[in-house]
């Protein structure tokens, strides 16, 4: 796998790139892995709901043809997009996301932080109360509040076009969180976004990108 470190980078003309990169490649095109950041902007999903860009103010809203609903993207998280062959890779959508979400427990593991699933709701969580204690997930959250006592801190949102895959996971390293209360994340009203800094650990967006790649590489 290729590995590119664009540095911070305008979201549309990255996701063009993805677009272009995808709709060009060939059954023998090494996969890449692009590692990036962005200034701010909102994106949508192909689920998202206007209503859920509650007041975007100054800040871009782009539309997408990723899955899932709506986020933020801004300067101190990394952007980790994986462009990837599944069928030449031998294994399905499903899988894949699998391996994606991986990736980042284990990055999250790297720096002491426990990362959890949540059943229905791509992306990686962590206990607010203890995100570097080990223990699981019991039982099944509450219909109320599925996410209760959880902050999420890291995205998912995933294109495949003729078995090809772009767009990619969104990790929180050291960011300004205030343009998560503008929206509901993911669709989901009142969940806390939180991020590697808020939680104490203390490092950089290139560590957190360093071991990331490698994590991501080791799988896909």
């Amino acid at each position: 796998m290729e590995l590119r470190l664009l540095g911070r980078v305008d979201y549309v003309p990255t996701y063009e790139a993805m677009q272009a990169f995808t709709a060009e490649r060939q059954p023998d095109t090494p996969n890449q892995l692009w590692l990036c950041e962005h200034p701010p902007v909102f994106t949508q999903g192909l689920a998202g709901q206007a209503d859920h860009v509650l007041m975007p103010g100054d800040i871009p809203v782009v539309q997408t043809n990723r899955g899932g609903q709506v986020t933020y993207h801004g300067p101190g998280q990394v952007m980790a997009y994986p462009l990837v062959n599944l069928q030449r890779g031998g294994y399905f959508v499903k899988e894949y996301v699998y391996k994606l979400e991986e990736s980042v427990i284990r990055t999250l593991a790297h720096f002491g932080v426990t990362g959890h699933r949540v059943a229905g709701a791509p992306g990686i969580y962590v206990r607010l109360d203890d995100p570097f204690g080990h223990a699981a997930l019991v039982g099944p959250a509450p219909a109320h509040d599925p996410f209760k006592g959880l902050g999420k801190i890291s995205a998912l949102g995933i294109k495949v076009s003729r078995h090809c895959t772009y767009h990619g996971a969104a990790l929180n390293v050291a960011m300004d969180l205030s343009p998560f209360e503008r929206i509901n994340p993911c669709g989901y009203a009142g969940l806390k976004t939180v991020d590697l800094s808020t939680i104490g650990v203390i490092t950089t967006w290139e560590e957190v990108a360093q071991v990331l790649a490698h994590q991501l590489t080791a799988r896909l």
